[in-house]
């Protein structure tokens, strides 16, 4: 049953059209992977229907009492206190313009100096309203004036039986249990409650805000990149949250694994068309390559029986110009206009369009046979220890995948192997013949560039014309306008791609990539993903993109209570092999 439909939905932003006449329709339960390129207007396109945007045009009506919840992709402390705000907008009914229940119609801030129960446990608008009726309602009856007053005093019983059984309805002496229950289904334990928010990761801060959003229920969950800056553990917990929610969830990721682990349909959002997909993203995917391997091939049929159509229009019309013959003119004609109303009624296929991906080639080249060496190596601060005796051997042509739980030191140990810190004890030893070509997580290796230029920034790693460095950039789906603008500038996802085309500069043989694929958009990564196929060299990398270690590393390593075990295979194989050991332990 459809519970939400939009109808011919068009945005602008800053003179830019992102979308026009689209239309949607959003069903009870169905778990749907909102899928496209960086720029198509996924995120704006949540907001619309959240209410957080005002379309330019079309209309977005939900059924009568429908409401909606809207998860941002960011989630930020404020340290000043301001008035308390909904984290979910609802829709108000016998209206089709969704409206949030607060002056502000998105919470993307959290207020500093708060634990995490304060943060999850704030009960939703209603519930709180009528919390604090009951409240008022307790001080009046212990007011004189009230019950030495019998009519007064039964006004006051009536309105507290009332607000009693509201309080009952909207689910007020389950509430506390509800907001432990969740919490525990999205991995945080009982000792985690008094955290104070300051110390909360980006991810945890996200969870949280998913905890109180889900205390309302909304009919329609929608969810923007709720798996950032989580780590493979809590990815799992965000996954069976989501398959156990009762209603609709609409979920924007670049995270394929959990797209193929929760949705029920894809929606890829591309030149401002939505196409629907049934199953979930591998299914998709499968389905989209067919799709353009039969377009294709109609096509070249198409246009050879074109071509055999004009060839013949053009013999016809010689032999009647030469021989003055009629008929010959007249079969010329028939075809001609045959041609005309296919081209009239959209019969002509188009020629597959491929779609527009940078041209990113990580050659590298055979170096030291044994690239990196760890040997007994310790690292902590203070009284605290990171990890005990870390032995690592990275040979030439291995793709290693660095996994573990945030705060388990991995973006440590790349620090050390990069000796940008000192360990504790033991050695780090790179192949004579290693060069490493180092991607940062948080962009650090743009940090000086800021002020700079793209163009500025190729040329100084590797010397070029202009023209060169223009053209390379160009590769790498940059606007000519943007070549000459500063960095501090460019979106997450445009320093990513350029952090890449360093790289590739560089001619490394030894790669060590801190979460490569954030910030990217899928098409990208799949880019990445085939470049680091052909690469010859060693790679070592952290990430928490399943799909990613599936596809790039033979061999995972669990950096976990300060040491390291290893595990053949890529991320599925790892899985396999931790399950296994949990059945023997319970066995």
């Amino acid at each position: 049953m459809h519970i939400l439909n939009i109808d011919n939905l068009l945005i602008n932003h800053a003179g830019r059209e992102i979308f026009r006449d689209l239309s949607w329709a959003i069903s009870d339960r169905e778990r749907t992977g909102l899928v496209g390129p960086n720029g198509a207007g996924k995120s704006s396109l949540l907001k619309a229907i959240a209410g957080v945007y005002q379309p330019d045009g079309g209309t977005i009506n939900p059924l009568r009492g429908v409401r909606v919840g809207y998860l941002p992709q960011e989630v930020e402390l404020r340290s000043q206190p301001s008035p308390p705000h909904t984290l979910s907008l609802r829709v108000r009914e016998n209206q089709s313009q969704i409206e949030g229940t607060s002056e502000s119609p998105i919470e993307s801030e959290l207020e500093s100096g708060n634990t995490l129960w304060d943060i999850a446990s704030a009960p939703p608008p209603e519930l709180a309203a009528v919390e604090h009726e009951l409240v008022l309602i307790e001080a009046a009856l212990s007011d004189p004036a009230v019950y030495g007053d019998e009519g007064k005093l039964t006004r006051t019983l009536a309105r507290q039986e009332k607000a009693v059984a509201e309080y009952e309805r909207l689910g007020g002496p389950r509430h506390e249990a509800r907001v432990k229950e969740l919490l525990m289904r999205l991995g945080f334990a009982a000792g985690d409650y008094d955290l104070p928010t300051e110390s909360l990761s980006g991810g945890e801060k996200k969870l949280a805000v998913l905890v109180r959003l889900a205390l309302e229920q909304p009919e329609v969950l929608l969810l923007d990149e709720p798996d950032n800056h989580l780590d493979l553990e809590a990815k799992r917990h965000l996954e069976g949250f989501i398959r156990a929610y009762e209603g609709a969830v609409v979920i924007v990721s670049h995270d394929r694994y959990l797209l193929d682990e929760v949705v029920t349909q894809i929606a890829e959002l591309e030149n401002g068309a939505l196409t629907l997909f049934p199953g979930n993203y591998s299914r998709y995917a499968t389905e989209v390559e067919l799709r353009r391997l039969r377009q294709q091939q109609m096509y070249t049929a198409q246009q050879k029986r074109i071509q055999q159509i004009e060839a013949n229009i053009k013999e016809w019309q010689e032999k009647a110009k030469a021989d003055l013959n009629e008929r010959f003119a007249r079969q010329a004609r028939s075809r001609q206009k045959m041609l005309d109303r296919m081209e009239e009624r959209g019969e002509i296929i188009e020629r597959v369009q491929e779609r527009k991906r940078m041209d990113l080639q990580m050659n590298g080249w055979r170096g030291s046979n044994r690239a990196l060496e760890l040997a007994g190596l310790t690292m902590g601060f203070g009284d605290d220890l990171l990890f005990l005796d870390l032995n690592l051997q990275v040979w030439h042509g291995e793709r290693v995948g660095l996994i573990g739980p945030n705060g388990a030191g991995k973006s440590v140990l790349f620090k050390l192997i990069l000796d940008e810190m000192q360990p504790l004890e033991g050695q780090i030893k790179i192949g004579p013949s290693s060069r490493i070509g180092y991607y940062s997580q948080e962009h650090q290796t743009l940090a000086e560039w800021l002020h700079r230029s793209p163009l500025e920034l190729v040329r100084d790693v590797k010397p070029m014309h202009e023209g060169d460095a223009v053209a390379f950039l160009l590769k790498f789906l940059f606007k000519y306008d943007q070549l000459r603008l500063p960095i501090s500038g460019f979106s997450g996802g445009e320093r990513s791609r350029l952090q890449l085309a360093c790289l590739m500069l560089q001619n490394p043989n030894l790669l060590l990539l801190d979460e490569p694929t954030n910030n990217l958009d899928i098409y990208a990564v799949e880019v990445l993903e085939s470049a680091l196929e052909d690469f010859e060299g060693a790679i070592l990398t952290i990430s928490h993109d399943r799909y990613f270690l599936d596809r790039v590393v033979d061999r995972v390593v669990e950096l976990e209570d300060g040491g390291l075990t290893g595990y053949p295979g890529g991320y599925t194989e790892y899985l396999n092999h931790k399950d296994k050991k949990k059945t023997k332990a319970k066995n």
